[in-house]
């Protein structure tokens, strides 16, 4: 007899205690901060940056919108050599604000190193990363520099 009750306490116990773990990730996940957030764009001459593929509606700003701790966010834009030789692109971040932003939001970008022909033009994702660890910060603006060199 006491064996076949040991079995069910065993059980009780393990669902008593999946549930506790169940509520505390729950917590942890309920306190996540979301970032307001907007990136102003700036690029070398010869490049143009634009909403389009057909390369018609330039754009400047970026709205990121809201942003949990932890997340990413994602932003496809069209960029142009408008110059008339080769151009290697690059991506930079600049003029966070609040300063230490920079230190848990990250920028990047899948066309690093890409050359494009004069006239060339290409999709590129931008992707706005939040670290889980940042703490005081509910918003923050910065600058985004795309170059062409070559």
């Amino acid at each position: 007899m006491v064996l076949t009750k040991n079995p069910k306490i065993i059980v009780v116990v393990l669902t008593v205690v999946a549930l506790s773990l169940g509520v505390s990730t729950m917590a942890a996940i309920s306190v996540n901060q979301s970032v307001s957030s907007s990136g102003t764009i700036t690029t070398s001459p010869n490049i143009g940056v634009y909403s389009d593929s057909g390369c018609t509606t330039n754009i400047t700003s970026i709205n990121w919108g809201s942003v949990a701790a932890g997340g990413s966010v994602t932003r496809t834009v069209y960029v142009k050599n408008t110059g008339t030789g080769s151009m290697t692109l690059s991506l930079s971040t600049s003029s966070w604000s609040p300063s230490g932003a920079g230190s848990y939001i990250t920028v990047s970008w899948n066309q690093a190193g890409t050359t494009l022909t004069a006239g060339e033009s290409v999709a590129a994702t931008l992707t706005l990363s939040v670290s889980s660890s940042i703490t005081g910060i509910s918003s923050f603006s910065n600058s985004i520099t795309i170059t062409g060199t070559g």
